[in-house]
C-alpha cells in the first residue's frame, strides 16, 4: 500500500521531490518505493527525461487508476465518518423533469428543510452517483439501472400534443397525419422515432425536427413551434386551459420518472430529499 500511495503522488504531482512534499517524506524515500513497485509489477513505469521524470505507458493507466481509488476511498470514509455532513445536496434530473415537476413544488421543500443546501444539475446524459458529489438522481427509463437502486415517482402517460395555435381546424385522424407538422424532441431520446415506428409508421419523415433541452421543449411546444411526445402531468394545466389539445394518446411502456440512488444508508440530507420526493409523487 506503501508503494501503490507513493506512486500515486508522483502520478498526481508529475515530480518524485512534490510527491514527496505530498505525502511529507523525502525524495529518496519516493524513488525507492517506485523502484519496489517496478520491481514486484515487472513493469517499468517511469522514464527518466532531462532532470525530471515521466511516466510510460503502464504508469499512466497505473496512475489513473490509483487516482480514481484512492479518491473513492478518501469519499466513502468521509461519508462513513460525517466528515461531509456540511455539504450541500447534490440532485440531478432531466431539464424537463426540473421544469415541468420539480421547480413548481421545490417552495415546499425549502419551506420544511430550511437548513438544507441544494444543488441541482439539469441534464439528459446519466450522471454517476459517487460519494462526495452526486447524492441523487431522478432518471427516465424502465427503472433498471445496474448497481443502482430506483423507485418510481411519475409514472410516463404519454400523449401526442401540439398548441392550439399550432394545430389549427387540422383534420389528424391517423399517425401518418403527424407527418405534416415540426415536431420537438429532448435531447438524449427518439421518442418520436419510437412513437412513430409503434403505430406502424416506418416511411416518410416529420417535416421537421427540432432535438432541444427538456425545458425548452415544453416552451416550444407551448407556443406552438412543434408536436411533442409530452408526460401528461407535465402538461395537465395547458390542456385544461385549452392552450394544448391531444392529438393521440401514448402507450404505457412501463416507464416514467424514478428516483434513483445507490444501495445503503443515505446521508440525512438526502433521506429527506427522497422522503419528500416520495410524498409529493403520492399527492400527485
Amino acid at each position: 500500500m506503501a508503494q501503490l500511495r507513493a506512486f500515486a503522488a508522483l502520478a498526481e504531482s508529475g515530480a518524485i521531490s512534490k510527491a514527496g512534499a505530498l505525502l511529507n517524506v523525502s525524495h529518496a524515500a519516493i524513488s525507492q518505493q517506485v523502484r519496489a513497485l517496478e520491481a514486484h509489477l515487472g513493469q517499468q513505469l517511469i522514464e527518466r527525461d532531462g532532470r525530471g521524470t515521466r511516466l510510460t505507458d503502464a504508469g499512466a493507466r497505473l496512475g489513473e487508476a490509483l487516482t480514481e481509488g484512492f479518491g473513492r476511498m478518501t469519499r466513502e470514509i468521509e461519508a462513513l465518518t460525517g466528515a461531509d455532513a456540511d455539504r450541500a445536496l447534490q440532485i440531478t434530473t432531466t431539464p424537463m423533469f426540473a421544469q415541468a415537476w420539480l421547480m413548481p413544488r421545490l417552495t415546499s421543500f425549502r419551506a420544511q428543510h430550511p437548513d438544507i443546501d441544494l444543488m441541482m444539475n439539469p441534464t439528459a446524459e446519466p450522471l454517476a452517483l459517487e460519494p462526495g458529489g452526486l447524492d441523487l438522481a431522478i432518471r427516465f427509463g424502465n427503472g433498471t439501472w445496474p448497481g443502482l437502486e430506483a423507485q418510481l415517482l411519475v409514472a410516463t402517460d404519454f400523449v401526442i400534443a401540439g398548441a392550439r395555435s399550432l394545430v389549427g381546424d387540422c383534420d389528424v385522424q391517423r399517425p401518418e397525419d403527424l407527418l405534416d407538422f415540426p415536431w420537438l424532441q429532448e435531447f438524449g431520446t427518439t421518442e418520436i422515432n419510437d412513437w412513430l415506428s409503434r403505430h406502424g409508421v416506418v416511411k416518410g419523415h416529420v417535416k421537421s425536427l427540432t432535438t432541444l433541452p427538456g425545458n425548452l421543449v415544453l416552451d416550444g411546444l407551448r407556443s406552438g413551434q412543434g408536436i411533442v411526445a409530452a408526460t401528461r402531468a407535465f402538461i395537465e394545466p395547458d390542456l385544461e386551459r385549452g392552450d394544448l389539445v391531444v392529438l393521440f394518446q401514448g402507450n404505457d411502456l412501463g416507464t416514467g420518472y424514478f428516483l434513483v440512488h445507490r444501495p445503503g444508508v443515505m446521508r440525512p440530507k438526502a433521506r429527506a430529499f427522497a422522503r419528500w420526493l416520495r410524498n409529493e409523487a403520492k399527492a400527485g
